[in-house]
């Protein structure tokens, strides 16, 4: 019997084409699940898996923020960390138009465009992390260094205290 091939994402490839190991999560999926859901679905702990958000600020440009899956963005910080007077989130119809990737598999690893990205600093304690894969159903699990590397991002303290 044929064994059956894992689906690579776009960031599962960019990942492998840049040397950086990980671990690859599924779970069944329809449609959009928050985190919390993900996490308690596959058994993970809360405080290691993040989410992906993105926003818009004040000059129109995207911004990409990482962040657990329990905290909050704090958009005051979030602005401060990208240069900008002020951040609003991005609207949900609008997701896949700026990143090419859906709610639920928004990845901040290979959207459509490089956008300046930051990852919640309470993220470099951290061994590993894990993020969206790419799409609904996939999550992956890498060291928090490879995260900035392969997304471009910096450490920034971005999250309600």
């Amino acid at each position: 019997m044929a064994k059956q091939k894992e689906v690579k994402t776009n960031a599962m490839r960019i990942l492998d084409v840049m040397g950086i190991s990980y671990t690859s999560y599924t779970y069944e999926c329809e449609e959009f699940v928050d985190g919390i859901q993900i996490a308690d679905m596959l058994s993970l702990p809360h405080e290691k898996v993040y989410k992906t958000l993105v926003a818009q600020g004040s000059s129109k440009n995207y911004f990409v923020f990482v962040i657990p899956i329990e905290a909050e963005l704090d958009l005051k910080k979030a602005a401060k960390a990208v240069g900008e007077k002020a951040v609003a989130m991005l609207h949900v119809k609008d997701i896949h138009a700026v990143t090419g990737y859906i709610r639920g598999g928004c990845t901040a690893i290979g959207m459509k465009k490089q956008y300046v990205t930051k990852v919640a600093a309470c993220a470099a304690a951290l061994p590993a992390i894990i993020v969206s894969g790419g799409r609904l159903g996939s999550q992956i699990e890498l060291q928090p260094e490879n995260l900035l590397k392969a997304a471009r991002a910096e450490y920034a303290d971005i999250c309600v205290r």
